[in-house]
């Protein structure tokens, strides 16, 4: 089984993601990086940050042990988003990042992310060579060759100067909640809005190592959309623990997600195309397509997103559970970036966020994580294939169905998109039956 999913190492921390693996990897990384010439016969550098999870610490500190001992110079940034990281590893002309991070997942995992020279993840090529290096004898370092660690100060000023250059318009007069998920963006996400000139009250801004993502933040929306509510706030925005994404609400408590925040700023921007991917909701489709907009569909990841935003010069593009890619601004999808462009659309065009939204209609989406399910065997069932087959037919073409295995958990995911919530959670079920039946 591969050690990297579709975002990099994650895993139970201290069971599956233990501190010698974290060394071996921030080693093997160091080694397969300078051999690919990414070092290019300099001394190297990398910058290391965290979200706010327990577990983080020790992770933190056997990364930069073995990046350390392998002659890298190490930055630590200490608790911060994803994307800053990317956007340091460029500023700073650093060349090679690393995030402990498990994203959304629950407090008790945690997570690798590489970053390459500029900012970009690495590709499935690199990580294959990482994972076949761990724990291979080497050469080590001695004396004035083995790296340093240096607490890097200023990285948390740098990255909010980079958010808030991306702003044309000031925020003054807009009201916002912000739901930190008491991750990585507890700090610099109510600053960021704050400096941009809006009205912030914060919840889930105090993370204490343990309460990451605890009914809080872009999987547990209810807690954003009482407060909105209850300040009379004009929008929400929720964060996940390492901040790379984003979901709104408006002023009437209504969810807007990925796909909506991607068609506001697609009619925004006028662009002539925008990437999403496999799971992007047929009513986005719709909507663009009415708009004249061309929408490309990658796999799921943002990594697929970019690599594709990369190879045809798109601008923007991303996934709809928040991660979105605005190119002119930065090469990873970036939660408090996109809050920012989506708040200045409001501010700029005198228009609430239910209008705004208003671009494209949703198609009731249902989906099913399967859970407990040997998720390898999924492809070579034709059982689930025929089941699939059916269910489109009976769908046509005011439906859409798509059944695969997740890319960081153990798990199937079914989603089913139809013209009725009745109707998708129908063909949803029944097909999950047939995939828990299939797979245990």
């Amino acid at each position: 089984m591969a050690l990297f999913g579709t975002d990099g190492v994650r895993g139970l921390a201290n069971s599956d993601l233990t501190a010698e693996l974290a060394l071996d990897l921030a080693v093997a990384a160091a080694h397969i990086l300078g051999e690919a010439g990414a070092f290019s016969g300099h001394r190297p550098r990398a910058i290391v940050g965290q979200d706010s999870r327990a577990s983080g610490e020790f992770l933190e500190a056997a990364v930069v042990a073995g990046l350390a001992s392998a002659g890298v110079d190490v930055y630590r940034v200490g608790v911060l988003p994803t994307p800053a990281i990317a956007h340091l590893v460029a500023e700073s002309g650093a060349d090679l990042g690393v995030m402990i991070s498990a994203s959304h997942n629950p407090m008790p995992d945690n997570g690798i992310k590489f970053f390459a020279k500029g900012g970009g993840k690495l590709d499935d090529t690199l990580e294959a060579a990482i994972e076949a290096r761990l724990g291979e004898s080497w050469e080590r370092p001695t004396g004035r060759n083995v790296g340093r660690v240096i607490d890097d100060q200023s990285a948390s000023e740098r990255y909010l100067f980079h958010l808030l250059s991306s702003l044309a318009t000031n925020l003054k007069g807009l009201k916002v909640v912000v739901d930190c998920a008491n991750g990585a963006a507890s700090d610099v996400a109510p600053t960021a809005y704050h400096r941009a000139g809006a009205k912030v009250t914060s919840i889930s801004n105090r993370p204490d190592g343990w309460n990451i993502n605890d009914g809080c933040g872009s999987t547990h929306m209810e807690n954003l959309i009482a407060k909105v509510k209850e300040v009379g706030a004009d929008i929400g925005i929720a964060h996940d623990g390492d901040a790379d994404r984003c979901l709104a609400v408006d002023a009437n408590g209504e969810v807007v997600d990925g796909d909506f925040i991607m068609a506001i700023l697609a009619t925004h921007l006028k662009v002539s195309t925008v990437v999403g991917t496999v799971m992007s909701n047929l009513g986005f489709v719709k909507a663009m397509e009415a708009n004249g907009i061309k929408v490309v569909k990658t796999s799921v990841g943002d990594r697929y997103v970019l690599e594709n935003m990369l190879a045809n010069n798109h601008i923007l593009g991303g996934e709809q559970s928040g991660h979105i890619i605005l190119r002119e601004h930065a090469n990873t999808g970036d939660g408090v970036l996109t809050a920012l462009q989506l708040m200045q659309v409001m501010a700029s065009t005198g228009k609430s966020l239910a209008e705004l939204a208003g671009v494209m209609k949703r198609f009731p989406q249902v989906l099913i994580n399967v859970k407990d399910v040997n998720k390898s065997k999924l492809e070579s069932s034709t059982k689930i294939a025929d089941a699939i087959s059916a269910s489109e037919a009976k769908l046509g073409d005011k439906g859409r169905i798509l059944v695969r295995a997740s890319g960081t958990e153990a798990l199937v995911r079914v989603m089913v998109e139809a013209e009725s919530e009745k109707e998708a959670q129908e063909q949803a079920s029944a097909l999950a039956e047939i995939v828990r039946l299939e797979l245990k």
